[in-house]
């Protein structure tokens, strides 16, 4: 076995001597080529820097795009070296999500690494977040050739670990001190997540409160629908503890209204919480069914939390359920996907093909047969008259009625016909002014039209698109993505008021028999879709275009097409409807640039 410290070098001492003198000054100190020192106790205690050669790897020069997964001599672990704009370093292999490896994302020639899977970006110079879902920063480590040969320098824990945590922590003056500014953030969802990370990572030190009616803290959503996972271990991202190191005030309760002029949130409990800067995330409301027997009889439900998700478990039981979903929407998809193993699923569609509105015809059957492998039935183009009572228990469903007269047994019915804006709390208020479908209009920074100091996000935001074929026209995403990035933007532009807010790309990703990955937005529609590859293979690219212009794309089985097409839609830099239908691979276009 090769000694280790002839894989290793230690930092000299002259340097170690310098590090160890501000780290002293600095529990937590990073230099320029990003080398981390720690203290663990009262007593200094320095986790060594060290370097550490790579495996196979001879020297430094790699051109701009590129990058290579590589063993760490010495360690049982990688790192990703890549040319971070211009600059060649290491970074944490995996994506901090949910562990995609890095090597098959796109990184562009500006640093900007995506994940393959879900839309993560990482700034390669900083490790930094750049977009969501990953809530964990990259470490990065300096690299340098000598002799033939390369190292990176850094500690063996931070290596092996390949995620770093990004900086949180924070002691907000005492109580009854003059302060400032407060940000309120109402709702505990991932924009309310983003919001708060995102002002303790800049460096805000004023108070910060989230009051939520969750009954527990932020959790990954998705999960919901995509497993029906109940486990609040896993599914909520950060503890209790990490919100108490960053002197985050969590408050369960449930607001009934705002005091705009007096700034001041009201909640049921009868408490008030002031606030200088107030970030309303509250989400969506699950619509309901206004017909015969759906709002009345049990075993009905919607899915929006963790206690749905119960509900819905415990009354599917040890299976051989006959479960009906009244809607063939991206929730519905998913929950006849993961609850078809075992039970008798039907879904019930008004389109032609499930998801018709988003993708289309062409591509919504594609994802039908994917469905349908499963075992699960469609009746499409059809419309629900009433829910019967059950035979057995009339208190709960037998069956649903179509209004062409078929009927459809059913031991439990679940509802995904969409969500409603939560902002009930705001519709007696004659202050603020909602829209039609019962959000707040917002602009860049998703600051509230006509309020001062006062930002929507996620569900309840109506924002200026920036985005190809977007030109500035109000929309509305539910997207877990776009609701965590707003709420980063807010945090932004709160701690720096005169900075620019940057666009991101909306991302989302979806279980459907198969992952599939969607960016840009069609919400203002489209007029063409080009689709390439093997559809019957399960391998294809949609692209949704408007004249020339591509709005957006949905794909399966094709990665890293998505990640590559969402950082030049970024850019700005999407090739035209005529390219692609002559053909062209976005990935034959390189890196991002």
């Amino acid at each position: 076995m090769i000694a280790l410290q002839r894989l290793c070098r230690p930092l000299s001492a002259s340097c170690q001597r310098q590090l160890l003198s501000a780290t002293l000054r600095n529990p937590t100190i990073t230099t320029q080529s990003q080398t981390s020192i720690r203290l663990f106790s009262s007593t200094p205690h320095i986790a060594m820097a060290q370097e550490y050669k790579l495996k196979g790897i001879t020297s430094l020069n790699l051109q701009p795009g590129e990058k290579h997964e590589v063993e760490v001599e010495g360690l049982d672990a990688k790192v990703l070296l890549l040319n971070a704009a211009g600059k060649t370093q290491a970074v944490g292999p995996r994506c901090t999500h949910y562990g995609a490896p890095l090597v098959k994302g796109v990184l562009g020639h500006n640093g900007k690494l995506t994940c393959p899977w879900h839309g993560a970006c990482f700034n390669t110079t900083t490790g930094d977040i750049e977009n969501a879902p990953a809530l964990d920063a990259l470490p990065v480590f300096k690299a340098t050739e000598r002799d033939g040969a390369v190292y990176i320098t850094g500690d063996a824990e931070t290596i092996k670990a390949g995620h770093r945590k990004p900086k949180f922590k924070c002691k907000v003056k005492a109580a009854g001190a003059p302060v400032s500014d407060k940000v309120v953030v109402v709702g505990g969802g991932s924009g309310a997540l983003g919001t708060v990370e995102g002002l303790r990572e800049l460096g805000f030190s004023g108070p910060v409160t989230m009051i939520t009616n969750e009954g527990y803290l932020p959790i990954d959503r998705p999960k919901l629908s995509k497993t029906l996972m109940t486990d609040l271990n896993k599914l909520q991202w950060r503890d209790a503890e990490w919100f108490k190191s960053g002197d985050v005030d969590i408050v369960q309760d449930e607001v009934t209204g705002v005091d705009f002029g007096g700034k001041t949130v009201k909640t049921k409990s009868g408490q008030q919480y002031p606030y200088s800067r107030l970030v309303l995330a509250t989400g969506g409301t699950p619509k309901l069914l206004p017909l015969q027997g759906f709002q009345v009889l049990g075993n009905v439900f919607t899915l929006r939390n963790v206690r749905d998700a119960e509900n819905i478990s415990k009354a599917i039981g040890e299976k051989g359920k006959k479960i009906v979903i009244i809607g063939s929407s991206f929730i519905g998809m998913e929950l006849a996907g993961c609850t078809a193993d075992g039970n008798d699923v039907t879904i019930i569609g008004m389109e032609k093909t499930p998801l018709e509105r988003v993708l289309g015809e062409k591509v919504g059957a594609l994802v039908r047969k994917n469905i349908e492998s499963k075992g699960v039935k469609f009746y499409m183009s059809a419309s629900v008259e009433k829910a019967e009572p059950s035979t057995a228990d009339p208190s709960k469903v037998g069956s649903v009625h179509l209004k062409d007269g078929t009927k459809l047994d059913a031991d439990l019915v679940i509802l995904g016909v969409g969500v409603s804006p939560a902002t009930e709390y705001l519709k007696e208020n004659s202050v603020v002014r909602l829209e039609d479908d019962g959000s707040l209009k917002v602009d860049e920074n998703f600051a509230v039209v006509g309020l001062k100091d006062v930002y929507a996000i996620g569900d309840i935001a109506s924002y200026p698109y920036r985005g190809p074929g977007g030109d500035g026209k109000y929309v509305r995403i539910e997207h877990y993505n776009v609701a965590q990035n707003a709420g980063r933007t807010v945090a932004h532009h709160i701690v720096h008021p005169n900075l620019q807010s940057e666009f991101f790309t909306p991302v989302f990703w979806s279980a459907l028999g198969a992952q599939l990955r969607y960016c840009g937005n069609s919400y203002h529609g489209w007029d063409d879709v080009i689709l390439q590859g093997e559809p019957d293979q399960g391998k294809w690219v949609a692209y949704y275009t408007k004249g020339e212009t591509v709005v957006a794309m949905a794909s399966m089985g094709k990665d890293p097409v998505m990640a590559q097409c969402a950082q030049m839609m970024q850019l700005n830099k999407m090739p035209s409807k005529s390219q692609l239908k002559d053909g062209l691979d976005v990935l034959s276009l390189g890196p991002p640039q």
